[in-house]
């Protein structure tokens, strides 16, 4: 934390202009904002402060259902992954309060926080009892209720005397499966969990640490009322960060347009006096954007310093690559037609150059601008911001191991991740190909041991159990994941906003690296985004041309024990209605394709079973523009394939796809059957739907 001492380290050898500095500094401590529910839910739409050191200063802590074997790092037990499935070797909680009882429910303390603090963040995937949480030594719990919606609903109990309704929440304080429901206490945090420690129980708790002295309002249920204002304020916002708008004193809109050729590096953005961007956006354009996205440099520079702050591909930068995947985040747009817009405040107290290197073959066209506002600087506070891409290809781990996402010594605010990666596994399910088992371990300062130690890379990310959908939330997002399962091209983000993570003199970011299986051809890029001091120095490694190689997808097949896979192109032969589209994002090169002309036409596709016995069918289709909904019956019966109106949708308008549906488990006899495909509503305005089947396969239950 900002302490007397830190500042006493400044004083050293400067002059009265230092001195005069500091008093201010120390004089305004003295007159800080109290911090209340109100401020905190404030802060979640605020990303202007994100770019001064904070204050009054915090450190931010996890709790969380980590393995307790891990103990030191890269000693034994420390790439140990029983973190909340039940029945682990170590309880995985702070303490055990009362051991569990005849039917196998005990107490656990998950924290017990001395204040001044706050709760900023909660997720689980699933945790089984109820939680019962105290503030400031009172007897009587501010929570008492289901264990479940305390980590991602924390504020339901309290909605209807604020006149506020649960859906004013969704998408907003809670994203996927965490909770931003902020809970301030002056004094003392303890958070115990009484449930069957042999079921389900994964969660992570998130808590600032405020420095001594602090004022904070403590959370009452009221304050739902009292702050309605701004909690409305700050969903609107959410819902719709596209409408965050800069404050328009002394605003000015530079517009951005180059041709940039083979080879070339152009200066596309100079100011030169104190100010700060507000507002960043660009497009590429070029015969091939995807490959230009990642081969075109993007280089900011700030105050004179000789290497850029961000260095970055560009659509790295931006959080979707590879390619042009759409997404709304509050720091982060990417829009369909390509612009990309980044919304974290860049300061500099003289000024900012952006520049642009083209490292492909090929011209690049942009088109932009940049909102640049007044700023006024401060000598002790102002930041930077920060970001240097890493990548390693063709990495075959027989074994977890940390992978460094930064190491950076200095002071600083850490505000954000994405990881960028390519998944080469064969199996066709999460349950085989699953990426993401390592966790992310966060050392801040002086303390040997993670701050943050989570539970699993897709826990990290507000998700759970490997999940491959594409999905969007203000602070995190799965703008892209090829499939089928977590296969192909796999991109991640996440913004640490409310839940932003000082440090004072080092950090190091490392993001486990477990793979459910070991094949060589695992591309992981990465890039971590943080507000930076002057003079803070990281990890930094030149981006070679080596590494802006686009990474090609190479011919596969599935493959998983005890099933038996048919192309459909080996079942049902190619006509006029019929075709196939070549691409190694499919199985075996390529897609096959149905061509319906109307609503209700159908297609046969017939198959064999080997041996008489209890089974899943599965489809693997594509999920594409131009493809609508379809159902799937086996042998002319409803088989469970598709939701509850036994429809499957398989429209994408900007992705292509490739997801399974399966039937429910069945007796069937050995020999020929058929899945007969029913096309239930087109898509496409122009009559050109289609429908594709990659792969169907057989699983013997």
């Amino acid at each position: 934390m900002v302490t007397i001492d830190k500042f006493a380290k400044l004083l050293i050898g400067s002059g009265i202009v230092t001195l005069l500095l500091l008093m201010a500094v120390f004089v305004t401590k003295g007159i800080a904002q109290t911090v209340t529910t109100g401020s905190l839910i404030q802060e979640m739409r605020n990303l202007r402060h994100l770019a001064e050191y904070p204050d009054p200063a915090y450190q931010t802590f996890q709790y969380s259902s980590y393995d307790r074997r891990s103990k030191l790092p890269d000693g034994k037990g420390w790439y140990a992954n029983s973190d909340g499935f039940g029945r682990e070797p170590i309880p995985n909680f702070e303490a055990v309060i009362k051991k569990p009882n005849a039917n196998g429910i005990g107490t656990y303390l998950i924290c017990d926080v001395d204040g001044p603090g706050a709760i900023v963040r909660g997720w689980t995937a699933s945790i089984n009892g109820t939680i019962k949480a105290y503030l400031d030594g009172s007897k009587k719990p501010f929570y008492a209720g289901p264990a479940n919606p305390f980590f991602k609903d924390l504020y339901t109990p309290f909605v209807k005397q604020a006149n506020l309704f649960p859906s004013t929440f969704k998408g907003t304080f809670k994203q996927r499966d965490a909770g931003y429901f902020p809970i301030p206490f002056a004094k003392h945090l303890r958070v115990e969990w009484i449930g069957n420690i042999n079921k389900l129980h994964f969660y992570q708790l998130e808590v600032r640490k405020y420095e001594k002295g602090t004022r904070v309002e403590t959370f009452k249920p009221a304050d739902l009322d009292t702050y309605r204002k701004q909690i409305l304020n700050t969903t609107e916002i959410l819902r719709n960060p596209d409408q965050l708008r800069s404050n328009p004193a002394g605003q000015t809109i530079k517009n951005i347009s180059a041709l940039i050729p083979q080879g070339a590096k152009q200066e596309v953005l100079e100011i030169n006096k104190e100010g700060a961007v507000d507002r960043l956006a660009l497009k590429l354009e070029a015969d091939n954007v995807e490959k230009a996205l990642r081969q075109t440099v993007l280089s900011i520079t700030f105050d004179g310093e000789p290497i850029g702050s961000v260095q970055s591909p560009v659509g790295d930068f931006f959080g979707a690559a590879p390619g042009v995947n759409p997404f709304v985040s509050l720091p982060f747009t990417v829009k369909p037609n390509g612009t990309m817009i980044c919304r974290f405040v860049m300061p500099f107290e003289k000024s900012i150059k952006i520049t642009l290197e083209n490292r492909g073959n090929q011209v690049i066209k942009v088109t932009g601008s940049a909102n640049v506002v007044d700023y006024d600087w401060n000598p002790l506070r102002s930041m930077h911001l920060q970001a240097h891409w890493r990548i390693d290809n063709n990495i075959n781990p027989n074994y977890p191991y940390d992978l460094p996402f930064v190491s950076a010594n200095g002071q600083g605010v850490y505000v954000g991740t994405s990881s960028l990666l390519f998944n080469p596994l064969e199996f066709p399910t999460p349950g085989g190909n699953w990426w993401g088992e390592g966790d992310e371990k966060v050392f801040v300062d002086e303390h040997p041991f993670p701050t943050i130690f989570g539970t699993g890379s897709e826990d990290y990310y507000n998700y759970s159990w490997s999940s491959p959908d594409i999905f969007e939330y203000p602070y995190v997002g799965q703008p892209r994941n090829d499939g089928p399962g977590t296969r192909g091209f796999v991109t991640n983000h996440r913004w640490h906003i409310l839940d932003s993570i000082p440090f004072e003199d080092q950090l190091q970011f490392f993001m486990g690296f477990h793979p459910h299986a070991s094949k060589r051809g695992f591309s992981y890029a990465r890039l971590s985004y943080l507000y930076a001091r002057p003079g803070l120095k990281d990890n930094f490694i030149p981006i070679s041309d080596k590494n802006l190689k686009i990474v090609k997808r190479k011919y596969w097949s599935p493959k998983k024990r005890g099933s038996v896979f048919y192309q459909t192109e080996d079942l049902v032969s190619i006509n006029k209605d019929t075709g196939f589209i070549k691409g190694n994002l499919w199985a075996d090169g390529g897609l096959f394709v149905w061509y319906p002309q109307k609503k209700g036409d159908e297609l046969t596709v017939p198959f064999s079973i080997p041996d008489s016995g209890n089974y899943k069918i599965w489809i693997t289709a594509a999920k594409m523009a131009h493809t609508g909904k379809i159902s799937v019956q086996l042998d002319h019966h409803e088989a469970g394939f598709g939701n509850d109106d036994q429809q499957i949708n398989l429209a994408s308008p900007y992705r292509k796809l490739l997801r399974n549906y399966s039937s429910e488990k069945m007796t069937l006899r050995k020999g020929g059957h058929t899945l007969d495909i029913k096309f239930e509503e087109p898509e496409s305005k122009i009559g050109k739907d289609m429908v594709g089947i990659d792969f169907i396969w057989i699983q013997h239950r």
